[in-house]
């Protein structure tokens, strides 16, 4: 299967992806994490400037990773008021960001957290996640990038959250940018994940470019072919007893559980991975659970479903975590190539 960004490949092969061009398109990110952005755009060919990162020890990773030209390790909040940001970062074509989104998950308590003032492992700081996509956009406001991204879940434009939605098309219109949404998922853009996310991609209103256009149509890539087979994470007693009671239908160990001991709403988080399915979403807490093994999602799986690079240096940090926080590489490579193509090499 031959897709134009490898799910499988290398930090030490550098970058661009084979068949790419290098550009001089520059981009500057916000919300970084460990970077599957950031390795998307350079796939590529942008050139990448750093970012903007709250958490230390992920900061950490990120220098490790990628030796940024700007590494900033503070709240958005607090960069966004900077009288002293270099004169580079005035005269970006994209700015990236993913503002955090457990608030909108649907997995998460969604309206009852909305507003709350809240200390996240990643932030470190208390925060009103809702806020800092606003933040996002007043830094898009201040910098005027020619282009703007900012990625986010699903659960963005479902349910009472579409009124968020609105105020964010406002915020953006106010800033100075035409807003296009997109709800993509990676799989067909050759990621081994299914991986549904929304984009707000804007275009500055001096460009009158075209409206952008997004189709991926690529092989899908199921887990049997990433699959290892390396038994490092197997299920626990309780885990094990309901796995075998498992048939083809079953979506997950919730199915079993409601089946054997009326528990319909325990165990939803441990889907099945079929060797003949795209993999199910990796979350900072993956519990991915093999329907061919009794076992959960190893770290190379998840490093492959994720499309980072197999060399890459997480350090003291599960890649689970870090991969399920990201958006992967491949997945912006695919976006990224598509606004060059469209409006960038058209100015």
């Amino acid at each position: 299967m031959k897709h134009l960004f490898p799910y499988k490949w290398y930090l030490k092969d550098e970058y661009p992806a084979k068949g790419i061009s290098k550009n001089n398109y520059k981009v500057f990110g916000t919300f970084i994490c460990g970077g599957g952005s950031t390795m998307g755009y350079k796939l590529a060919g942008f050139n990448h400037l750093g970012g903007v990162e709250i958490d230390p020890p992920i900061a950490d990773v990120y220098k490790e990773n990628h030796n940024p030209k700007y590494l900033y390790l503070e709240d958005i909040r607090n960069f966004v008021k900077r009288n002293d940001i270099p004169e580079e970062l005035y005269d970006l074509d994209l700015l990236d960001g993913s503002p955090p989104c457990s608030s909108f998950s649907m997995a998460g308590n969604r309206e009852k957290d909305w507003g709350k003032s809240k200390v996240f492992k990643e932030g470190q700081a208390q925060q009103v996640l809702d806020d800092l996509f606003f933040e996002y956009i007043a830094l898009a406001k201040k910098l005027q990038p020619k282009i703007v991204l900012a990625e986010n879940v699903k659960g963005l434009i479902q349910g009472n959250a579409k009124l968020y939605v609105k105020k964010i098309f406002k915020a953006f219109e106010d800033a100075g940018y035409n807003v296009q949404l997109f709800l993509l998922n990676a799989a067909s853009m050759g990621v081994p994940q299914k991986r549904e996310r929304v984009f707000f991609i804007c275009q500055r209103k001096d460009l009158t470019l075209p409206k952008l256009k997004l189709e991926f149509n690529e092989v899908a890539v199921p887990f049997g072919v990433v699959k290892t087979n390396e038994n490092q994470y197997p299920l626990n007693k309780t885990m094990l007893r309901y796995w075998n009671k498992r048939i083809i239908t079953d979506i997950d160990i919730a199915n079993i559980a409601g089946r054997l001991d009326n528990r319909p709403n325990s165990f939803f988080n441990h889907k099945f991975l079929k060797d003949n399915e795209v993999a199910n979403t990796i979350t900072s807490s993956d519990l991915c659970t093999l329907y061919s093994e009794p076992r959960y999602r190893n770290d190379k799986e998840v490093i492959v479903c994720g499309t980072y690079p197999l060399d890459y240096n997480f350090k003291s940090i599960e890649p689970k975590y870090l991969i399920g926080m990201s958006v992967p590489p491949v997945m912006t490579a695919q976006i990224a190539n598509q606004i060059k193509i469209q409006w960038l090499d058209k100015l």
